[in-house]
């Protein structure tokens, strides 16, 4: 069977605090904003991000039900992030002030990989 889809458009993230979390997207990880809406009927802001093809959407909720992690529930595990060179993006990550967890191998591909997390807690992953 072929498949039906070429990519993927956008991946969507909703954030308990929208200031703290557009710091840490476009000025930590250095994502660039493509838009910025303020959404009146809901009350919040959708921040559109470039990230390679694809778009990162950010939604601004009011309290939104906390992230379930432990254990993990079904739905979004983590987003992962390709990088040529892991320790690198690690040591950038850590003079930018993101804790990283140590770099290990994937068993499955043989690449680098390693997790830090963003301001609600949602776990990204850096792999080469």
């Amino acid at each position: 069977m072929d498949c039906l889809f070429d990519r993927v458009h956008h991946v969507a993230l909703i954030v308990s605090d929208y200031p703290k979390s557009k710091h840490f997207y476009t000025e930590i990880l250095g994502l660039p904003i493509l838009r910025e809406t303020w959404r009146p009927e809901r009350q919040d802001w959708k921040l559109d991000l470039k990230l390679g093809d694809c778009e990162l959407e950010i939604f601004g909720e009011n309290n939104p039900p906390a992230r379930v992690n432990r254990p993990e529930a079904c739905g979004l595990r983590h987003l992962a992030f390709y990088v040529e060179d892991v320790q690198a993006a690690v040591d950038e990550l850590e003079k930018r002030g993101v804790s990283c967890e140590p770099i290990r191998t994937d068993p499955l591909t043989g690449g680098k990989m390693t997790f830090f997390f963003d301001p609600d807690g949602l776990p990204l992953e850096l792999h080469e």
